[in-house]
């Protein structure tokens, strides 16, 4: 990203630094930063990304970040707009826009190989960022991806497809529906505009290739991604050495100890 693209903010006390992404209006990306120990900088960086609705001082992220913080990697973690600390309206946002702050952030703030970390939507967003990546020739960007719970495709799969004809109605004649979910009180607002957008992203329908190796982590009691989904994905990552990991009692949210572990394990069996 040019200079001319974005602006970095220094943060105040108490305070997230922010990147200023390109737009109309421009968006406030929030973001924390993690360099690499003098003596572990040729190892690849760490990104992670969010999951719908999460932030990147959820459980999972925090953790990685003691762990980066003991090892001597470097992290990025940031919101995406309309989430945590970051501008802009939820309800504004689709997985293109996601996408492509995604892309711009990594782009922007990294330097070197990074290992991809994504949990649910993120995981979905990590893909298509590591295509765009490969798209502009920049392949050398990608050491790995770690994926959790990856809920590729699942404005079409997962929502759309599972909504009642009621919610169906509510999305196309209202452009909003209003979904209860089981890690909020207040229920998430499904539009219009993230279902149809969701459809020009759609990842499952031929081979996917990231041109790195991929690790997946999937819960089998998870209720949202089911783990035939999961599978579904290493089956389309057909040209690229792919590794799942079936958690036989993990849920959606694998925060547990045991599920972390897992997870930096995985991170650190990549490079």
């Amino acid at each position: 990203m040019s200079q001319s693209q974005s602006q970095l903010q220094g943060a105040g006390e108490g305070l997230d630094p922010h990147i200023l992404l390109a737009g109309s209006p421009p968006v406030p990306i929030a973001y924390r930063r993690r360099g690499a120990a003098p003596d572990r900088a040729a190892r690849p960086g760490l990104v992670w990304f969010c999951g719908l609705r999460s932030h990147m001082l959820s459980t999972k992220a925090s953790r990685i970040d003691l762990w980066a913080r003991d090892t001597g990697r470097a992290l990025l973690r940031f919101d995406y707009s309309g989430h945590g600390r970051s501008g802009g309206a939820f309800e504004e946002g689709t997985i293109g826009r996601w996408s492509r702050e995604s892309l711009d952030i990594v782009r922007a703030l990294t330097v070197g190989p990074q290992i991809l970390v994504a949990s649910s939507m993120g995981a979905w967003l990590a893909l298509l960022v590591a295509r765009e990546l490969a798209r502009l020739g920049e392949e050398g960007r990608l050491a790995g991806l770690v994926l959790l719970a990856p809920a590729v495709d699942f404005t079409e799969t997962l929502i759309w497809a599972q909504a009642s004809a009621k919610a169906r109605r509510e999305i196309e004649s209202k452009g909003l529906w209003m979904r209860e979910s089981a890690y909020d009180p207040e229920p998430y607002p499904i539009t219009r505009a993230l279902i149809e957008d969701g459809r020009r992203h759609l990842l499952l329908g031929g081979t996917i290739s990231v041109g790195c190796p991929v690790h997946v982590l999937q819960g089998m009691r998870d209720p949202d991604v089911p783990w035939r989904h999961a599978l579904a994905l290493i089956e389309h990552l057909a040209g690229d050495p792919a590794t799942l990991t079936l958690i036989k009692d993990g849920d959606h949210r694998l925060s547990r100890e045991g599920d972390l572990l897992r997870l930096i394990a995985a991170i650190d069996s990549i490079a």
